[in-house]
Order: structure tokens, then sequence, then C-alpha cells
């Protein structure tokens, strides 16, 4: 407090407001930089623990979102976890409601979003043709067709004009056939808006769908393209089989000889699910999985065109039993899938109280995310090399071991 009756001149007055101002600032100063300190130990200290934690349980942890959001699930990537949700409790994990609540206008009830029965009865009809002796012929010869007649061409004029190319975009092309190179546009970008859902409140994708708005109003449009490209696939393989005799070697072909559990051909939406779906599923894993060339590969290609002598000018084509040789090639692929994973993540949704071998407590209606990518990086699974890329530890005596 200043005594009015004190004469001050005005230099004093203001080298003391000037004191008081610098004092006061130095002091708050100090007190922010030991709440800065003090923060920052707590901060290391929380980091500490809960990464020691997670050290311990393999990667399991409880991630919470905004409490706006839909982002908020129990992250697994303990293989023993993986094999309780796929294994021991298989039928406790399904999709769930919410998973095809978010991909349900793409997919359908296709292999992908189907749960139960639905689910069963797809994966039965496909598992069983793809270990048939004629569907592997089929393909096996529609391989050959693709490669021969369409990628060797690619190949040798890059060759001959030395320009470089994209390896995965070449075999992304050659994994997908031409026929749905019109649709391919459609479905990239339906699958992105789609995979938006997952990271938008559900409230908020729901009003903007009802409302016919952004990404929602463009997800329409989408789908209606890939349902017309999926109608004219269906239609076309339909007049096919109508005026030929010969059996095709795709999945819808199958399905389209097949029954339902009635007794009566399954129906055009179901179809079209199958189209979608099994597109998605064989396009990307595969060009994914072969983008990986490396010179070993290369050796012991070398090695059986050796051993086949008779063929001197006339086109290499590899057989079944041939390609079973090649352990390095296949220990080659488990190593780039087990670094780069073609799904590096999935979602499953618990539809009853569990615990997981690890401990961790499961409540009805949890989200479980189970982290492919991240289980391919652990220590403790992998050893600390963990991070190199090694087709040999796939290997033992150079045989594969799996």
């Amino acid at each position: 407090t200043i005594n009015p009756n004190t004469n001050l001149n005005s230099s004093d007055n203001d080298d003391n407001f000037a004191g008081i101002f610098v004092s006061r600032w130095l002091f708050f100063l100090h007190l922010h930089i030991v709440e800065l300190i003090l923060a920052l130990i707590v901060f290391i200290a929380i980091h500490y623990l809960r990464q020691k934690r997670l050290c311990q349980q393999n990667g399991t942890f409880l991630f919470i979102g905004p409490w706006f959001s839909s982002l908020s699930f129990v992250v697994i990537a303990d293989p023993r976890n993986l094999e309780h949700v796929f294994k021991t409790k298989f039928s406790v994990y399904p999709k769930g409601p919410s998973f095809r609540e978010n991909v349900g206008d793409l997919l359908g009830d296709g292999l992908f979003s189907a749960d139960d029965e639905t689910w069963r009865r797809q994966r039965k009809a496909a598992s069983i043709e793809f270990h048939s002796a004629k569907f592997r012929r089929l393909t096996t010869e529609s391989s050959v067709e693709l490669v021969h007649a369409r990628l060797l061409s690619v190949l040798e004029n890059a060759t001959n004009k030395s320009i470089p190319i994209e390896l995965q975009d070449i075999l992304l092309r050659l994994t997908l056939d031409n026929i749905c190179i019109i649709a391919l546009g459609a479905l990239e970008d339906a699958t992105e808006v789609t995979a938006l859902r997952f990271v938008t409140p559900t409230w908020v994708w729901k009003t903007m769908k009802c409302l016919d708005l952004g990404s929602e109003k463009k997800l329409k449009k989408l789908i209606k393209d890939v349902d017309e490209f999926a109608k004219k696939v269906i239609e076309t393989r339909k007049k096919e089989l109508s005026v030929s005799l010969r059996q095709g070697s795709d999945l819808l072909t199958v399905f389209m000889a097949s029954k339902d559990e009635e007794g009566k051909p399954f129906s055009d939406k179901f179809l079209r699910d199958i189209c979608v779906n099994f597109i998605l599923a064989s396009r990307d894993t595969s060009a994914v999985a072969l983008s990986w060339v490396e010179e070993k590969i290369v050796a012991e290609i070398s090695g059986i065109v050796k051993e086949r002598e008779e063929i001197k000018n006339g086109e290499l084509i590899f057989k079944a039993e041939e390609i079973k040789k090649m352990d390095y090639l296949q220990a080659a692929l488990s190593e780039a899938l087990r670094l780069c994973p073609s799904v590096p993540v999935d979602l499953k949704e618990v539809v009853e109280d569990d615990v997981s071998p690890d401990g961790t407590v499961i409540k009805t209606g949890t989200k479980v995310i189970y982290a492919i990518y991240a289980m391919g990086r652990i220590e403790s699974i992998w050893r600390k090399d963990c991070r190199e890329y090694k087709p040999e530890r796939w290997q033992r005596d150079g045989n594969y071991m799996s």
C-alpha cells in the first residue's frame, strides 16, 4: 500500500512497479518450472509402470477413447489370448452387431461380416471347394493364363523399354481379373469410407446417413456402383453357365450351383455379398504377400529350372509339386506376412462375461481388437531380432517349419 502523503516522483514509482512485476513474474516462472518438473516426473512414472505392465501382459491393454466416441476396447496381442478367442471360446467372440452395423451396407451378409450359421455355411462351402482337386486344377490353369497372357507381357514391355515398374501395383492388377477393373475404384473408395465409421461416433455417421450428408452420401453412391457391378457379374456368369457345359473355377460359380439349407438356389443378394467379399479377400492379401522378392527365392527357382533339362525353348510352367518343394519361398512369404500382415488388426465383440488366459476380465459387449501387426513384433515371441526380415527363422535344416 502506498501512503498518499508520501512524495514519490514518477521515476521512483515506475521503478517500484517494475520491480514488483519482475519479482512476481520470476515467482510464477519458478512455480511453473516446478510444476512442469513434477508433471514430467509423474508422466515418466506412469509411462514406466504402463510399459512394465504391457510387457508383463504381452501387449494386452484397455484403450479408452473420448466419451462421445465408440473407440473403447480391449487390445490383445498375446498368442494365448488369440487361441482363446479363435479356438477355446470361439462362439463367445463373434464379430458382433457393432461390426456388422458398420460394414453391413458394403459387405452385406458375406463371409467378412457374417456370424453364426450364415458364416459357417459360407466357410464350409468355400473350404470344401478350396481343398478339392478340381478347384486346384482349374485355379492353376487360370493362374497360368493370367501370368503368361498378361503379367509376362507387362514385364517384357518394361524390360524392353528399360522403364521402372511398381511391383505391388502390377501384382494387384494380376490378382484381380480385368472384369473387376470397372468397379475397382468404387470398391476401394467404399472400403475407405466404411473404415471411417469405426473412428467416427456412431450417432454422427448414422445422422449423416439419415440426412444423406458428407461421406455417407458418397458411400451410398459408391455402394450403388458396386451393386451394379456385382449384378452384371452374376448375370454374365448365369448366361455363360446356361450355354456352356464347362464348370467355372471360381467360388461364385460354386455357390450358384449349390443350394441353401432349404434346398433352394441362393438368392442374387447372397451371391452379390459373396462376390464383393471374395474380391476384397483375395485381391490385396495375395498381392501384398507376393511383393517380397529376394535373391534366395530366385536361386530356388533357378534350381528347379536346371533340373528340368527338357525345357530349352518352350515356356516354363511350374507344376504344383515343384512349388511345394520351394521351402525358402514358403519361409519368405511367412516372414513377410509376420512383419506386414495383409490384415494388421481386426475386431471381435464378446457376448458373455469372460476372463482371458492372461487374467484380463472382459465384460459382455466389450469390443476386442487383436493386433496381428503388433504380435509379429513382440520380443518374447520372436526374440530381439523381431523387427528384422529373416526368412531363415522359419526353417530348420533347410526345411520349412511352421
